[in-house]
């Protein structure tokens, strides 16, 4: 199995390194492989922390990306590389939309994480495949709120929590001094925004769940049920605690998710592995951010900012 050491060696040692060449290279092999179309969605928020998450994480122009590298493109099969922190659920929503116009059948791999509403898009796939070191992460959605103590980003669930606490609590007139700065810092219609985010994330995730990796399960409501109970366990901020929270592929598989394990192919992890050591020796090496690109070499690049 190759690892990041040794892509950096073949990078270093083509003439001149080429970063850019090793990759494509990489990702048409895959092609050869499997006979799928392949599209690379990478975003290289690990190796430049300081970026906006306007850049590293799902937004809109993610969707001109894809339709960029989708030109061309033939046949209804894709395998979809996806490695990111996650973003909005509502591009994640039109990415989905537009995946599943242009194809029938979409495996979503994973090579290390795929967190929040990148987790959503993988819950649209057939399939998962996923490695050993490969993590989903919940789908609780995330607030950002501008406190006395600055910007935060907050789990919906947990202001709701928050607040039930706040109302139990300020029964005893003598703990709402203490109460009264932090519920001034949310507007009033916090609440009903956290309690449709959630509603939002679960349903689509539902819907998606049922239509394409639970289609085989022929009693409509044997599918509906297992569909909201992926659902609900995805967004479930009580037991993960943490929206950082790297769910392991056990964990996935447990609850009902179909997975493929991404080392039962030799030769399929290493041409996965490869394009995914690549793609990080890119973040790493050059000014680019985030990279979605086919096996034909067609890329959207997006360079963070100086």
């Amino acid at each position: 199995m190759p690892i990041w050491s040794q892509i950096l060696k073949e990078i270093i040692d083509t003439d001149p390194p080429n970063v850019d060449g090793v990759r494509r290279r990489y990702l048409h092999n895959l092609n050869k492989h499997t006979g799928r179309n392949v599209i690379l969605y990478a975003s290289g928020w690990l190796q430049k922390s300081e970026a906006s998450p306007a850049v590293a994480t799902i937004v809109d122009e993610d969707v001109q990306a894809l339709m960029e590298v989708v030109h061309g493109l033939h046949g209804d099969e894709l395998d979809l590389i996806l490695h990111s922190p996650g973003g909005s659920a509502a591009v994640a929503e039109a990415i989905v939309v537009y995946l599943r116009s242009r194809f029938s059948h979409i495996r979503v791999i994973v090579p290390q994480l795929a967190m929040s509403a990148a987790t959503m898009i993988a819950c649209a796939a057939d399939e998962i495949v996923l490695g050993k070191h490969s993590f989903l992460g919940p789908i609780d959605p995330q607030f950002v709120l501008h406190t006395a103590v600055g910007q935060r980003a907050v789990p919906a669930q947990a202001i709701l929590d928050q607040f039930d606490k706040a109302q139990r609590e300020c029964a005893d007139p003598a703990k709402i001094s203490v109460w009264m700065p932090m519920l001034t810092q949310y507007g009033p219609d916090l609440l009903v925004q956290c309690e449709s985010a959630l509603d939002l994330s679960k349903k689509m995730v539902t819907t998606w769940l049922e239509a394409f990796m639970f289609k085989d399960v022929q009693n409509s409501e044997e599918r509906a049920k297992k569909a909201q109970s992926v659902s609900d366990w995805l967004a479930d901020h009580q037991q993960f605690k943490s929206h950082s929270r790297h769910i392991p592929r056990s964990d996935i598989e447990a609850h009902g998710l179909k997975v493929s394990k991404l080392e039962d192919n030799q030769v399929f992890q290493d041409l996965v592995l490869s394009v995914f050591h690549s793609v990080t020796h890119t973040f790493g090496s050059t000014g680019a951010i985030k990279i979605v690109e086919n096996q034909a070499g067609r890329a959207f690049i997006k360079g963070a900012p100086v």
